[in-house]
Formats: C-alpha cells, structure tokens, sequence
C-alpha cells in the first residue's frame, strides 16, 4: 500500500510551519469553546481570545502554506533541479495532486464553516454587555456597575450607544479601535469625559422603545430625606411630576415631555462642553411657525458668538443624560440606605457621620472601605463609649451598608465621583430644569421661561414623621423647606446650597 503523500513542493520548512500553526490554532479555539461550554458563563477575555486574536493566527498559517510552496519552487528552479512546469498547476492523474486537492477541499469547507461561524460569534461577542463592561475592567469599572444598578441593567450596551444599521457599526468599532489603543498605553483621562461628543441622535436609538407622542400624564413619586441632626429626622415629600407628552393631533402637547419636540422644536446654544450653561434658547412652534428666542439677561450671547455657535436640537439626552450610568451622591444613597432599614435611624447621627466617611477623596477603593469602618467605629467609641457594645450590631450593619454604597458610586481609582457626572433630571444638587427655567431667561417682547414650580409638579405631602401637610387642592401644596430660610428658596436654585453632602 502506497504511503499517503502530498506534493513535493508543500515539504519545506514554511509551509510545515503553516500547516503545524493551521491544525495547532483549531484545536486551541476548540479547547476553549470546550472550556466557555463547560463554564456556563461568559468570560469576556475567552471570547476575545477565541473570536478576535486566534483567527489572524489560523489565516496565517493557512496561507504560509502555499507562500512555502512558492518559495520552494522559485528555489529549485533557481539551482537547476528537475525541469518543473510553471507552479501552480494541478494535475489529477498524479496522487499527490489528489491528495493535496481533497485535503484543501475539505480544509476549505472547514475554514469556510469556522470564519462563518467566526465572523457571526465575533459581532455578538463584540456586542455583548461583557465585551463593552469587561474587557477594559478598570477603565469601565465605573460604568458597567452604574448599569448593572439602572433601569436598563438588561437592555445591550450597544442598543444605546450604536444602535441598528451597519454606518454606526462601523463608526463604533473605528471608536473602538483608538479606545484601545488609549488603554493599552495608559492615555486615558480621569475620569472618562461626558457628554460624548459622537453619541447617536436620541431619535434613533431611545425612541425605538419610548414613544415621546405616547400622552402619559402624570407620574407619582416620593422623595425621603433624613436630616444632619443628631435624631436623624425625616422628611418626605410626594410629587406628582407632570410627564405630559402627546400627539399635537390629539391637542395633548403638555408637561415636561412638550420639550420633546412634538408640538415644538427646543435649540439652545451652550458656553461649556458640559452643556449646564445655557444661555440662549430657540423655540419653534411648528403649528404656528412662530419663534421666539431667549437670551440670559444677565450674561447673554453676543451676535457674533451666536453666528459662530451651531444651536443644538433638544432631546431626550439632554435632561436623561445619565439613563444608565448614574452616579448618586452620598447625601443620596446614604438617606436610601437609612429608608430601607439598611442603616439603623435609631443609631444617633449615622446620617452625619455616615456621610462624612463616604465622601472623603481617598487614594483607592480598599483604603476608602477600611476608612469609612474606622471613621464611624471611632465615632461612637469617642461620644457614646456607655452604649457603644449595645449598639455594635447595628453600627456592624451600617458600616456593610455604607461600604456596599460607596462600591456602587463611587470610584477612586478612575477618580469618579459624583459631581463629576452631572445629573440633568431635577434641580437638586445639579442645575438640571434651572439652566433655562431660573427665571433669567427673556424674549424680547418679554416672554419668560418659567420658574414656576407648579409647571413640572405639584406636592401632594410633605413634612416630617410627626407633622405631615396633605394637598386639599389638584395645585397641590406650596413649597416648605425642612428648615427655616424664610422666601431664599424662591430666589435661590436647590443645587446652590446642595451639593450631595451636608450643606
């Protein structure tokens, strides 16, 4: 029986180098399909590994092959061997010919199969939560744990920031490709910058799920505030936020969702990259065609910085500009822990101190977690020495919790806190609503951008534990402020005093 032989040609150093690296890469992507299989999970440097860099290997080493029988003929006809006809050719009356035919034909079909099989894993890979939160783990760190604490913790990264369609695949992968390169040699800011200045149009990506014409009145929300002092008071106050929305054909064009160019078209033009200084505002009417513009009396544009700026088209980003990556403040997180009995209320001035030991800068995430113990320990080992081991468990507990609640926002080795990443929703502790409606915003036939707190919302109760207000009108009830400041609040936005700790 004749041995089992290949062209003559194929037996030379480069093309066994080829064949050797073909056959090894195979099995190892196997091995570690074999590997991700058994795991049940899916691990982001895996799927890199198998659909990004062991691909370029097995294409390599099937084209060393003929680029080794090319050399190999060029050699023998350079010393004089045997005459050979011009290479290739094929001729299926000579085995070797046959062999090496079928064997390519069948590597073929395999190949073809793989980079299919390839080319379809590789998209999803790259288009997977993992890949996008993972991957680069200290640089998205931040991000992917907001997202996974959001409303959108199980809508795909992609479906925000690329969205459907082939030109904003491949925009996001070119993105991509510098991010990469940003990683791997450190030249990345701290933090990340927003807002990000090639993010897809709203319209395009958010719109696919919310419906802006969708008339969805007015939503209920309750707000929970525990104060600075030593018994931890609480204050609560129930709004109905009026969402509006519509369809101009219906006549419903109301609330807050009226900015959301459905009866009108809302431009602004921004001084600063961070959009929260807005001095100028366009408002078309699309029914009327009539426009009206607003300048800040106190700092307008000039005509010339008008003509050179470009007005940006409202929409939903620029008030839910933090949907899935929100970054909540000590003042916030502290008071949530509190509500849901986390931290104990009973354990004096654990509002305080709590926050205190969260929102020191710290150098890194484990020196914060041993701080934030030690701050509030000391604390009660200091002023309540008589009661300290009573309270143990409870001052135990609120240690766990405020150190779970500093993991999730914040993060000092990408130098991520909140004030870093502003919030537009609201007024709070971020100039959100007031950038336009301050009351500083006129046309100039004297029109003004409201202030008025009644436009957005009206409260149904507020007060402490002890001493609740109930609306008795649909206007709801005016504004009272848990300490005494006489009429500064009607004057002064809330984020001039709060800034997500003790004012």
């Amino acid at each position: 029986m004749k041995s089992f032989r290949f062209p003559s040609l194929i037996y030379n150093k480069v093309s066994v180098a080829g064949g050797f690296l073909a056959l090894f890469t195979v099995l190892t992507m196997f091995f570690f399909l074999f590997v991700q299989a058994g795991s049940g999970g899916t691990n982001p440097y895996l799927g890199i590994l198998v659909y990004m860099i062991l691909p370029p290997f097995l294409f390599a080493g099937i084209v060393l092959v003929p680029i080794g029988m090319l050399r190999q003929w060029k050699l023998a006809k350079e010393l004089g061997e045997e005459r050979r006809p011009k290479w290739p050719y094929i001729d299926f009356n000579k085995p070797t010919h046959r062999n090496a035919f079928i064997l390519f034909l069948a590597g073929g079909i395999v190949y073809a199969c793989l980079s299919t099989v390839g080319a379809y894993k590789t998209f999803h890979h790259t288009e997977s939560v993992a890949f996008c939160g993972e991957t680069c783990h200290e640089v998205m760190k931040p991000e992917r744990v907001a997202y996974s604490n959001s409303a959108h913790a199980r809508v795909p990264c992609t479906a925000c920031h690329v969205g459907e369609g082939a030109n904003w695949y491949a925009r996001s992968k070119l993105s991509g490709a510098y991010q990469v390169y940003a990683t791997a040699l450190n030249k990345y800011p701290r933090p990340i910058p927003t807002p990000i200045k090639n993010l897809r149009p709203a319209q395009e990506t958010c719109e696919q799920c919310h419906w802006p014409d969708k008339f969805f009145g007015a939503q209920q929300r309750q707000f929970h505030h525990y104060m600075y002092d030593e018994d931890n008071s609480h204050w609560r106050t129930n709004l109905l936020i009026k969402t509006g929305g519509g369809d101009p054909k219906t006549g419903q064009t109301s609330g807050i969702h009226w900015h959301m160019n459905i009866g009108v078209e809302v431009e602004y033009i921004a001084r600063d990259a961070k959009r929260q200084d807005i001095p100028w505002v366009r408002v078309s009417d699309r029914r009327t065609g009539r426009v009206t513009v607003y300048q800040d009396e106190e700092s307008p544009l000039t005509k010339e910085e008008i003509a050179a700026a470009t007005p940006r088209v409202m929409d939903c980003m620029d008030c839910h500009n933090r949907p899935s990556h929100q970054f909540r403040s000590p003042d916030f997180f502290v008071d949530r822990a509190i509500l849901t009995g986390q931290i104990s209320q009973e354990l004096p001035s654990i509002k305080r101190i709590t926050v205190e030991a969260v929102a020191r800068e710290y150098e890194t995430e484990e020196i914060a977690l041993r701080a934030i113990a030690r701050t509030i320990v000391d604390y009660y080992k200091q002023n309540y020495p008589d009661q300290f081991s009573g309270w143990r468990v409870d001052i135990d507990q609120a240690i766990v919790a405020a150190q779970y609640q500093y993991t999730q926002n914040i993060f000092p080795e990408m130098k991520v806190r909140w004030g870093d990443y502003v919030d537009n929703i609201g007024h709070f502790i971020y100039p959100g609503c007031m950038r336009c409606h301050e009351g500083k915003h006129i046309s100039e036939d004297g029109w003004v951008l409201t202030r008025d707190c009644k436009s957005c919302h009206s409260i149904l109760a507020q007060g402490s534990d002890d001493n609740i207000q109930l609306a008795s009108t649909p206007e709801g009830l005016e504004f009272a402020h848990p300490e005494d400041i006489g009429e500064e609040w009607r004057e002064t936005g809330c984020y001039e005093c709060h800034t997500g700790v003790q004012p």
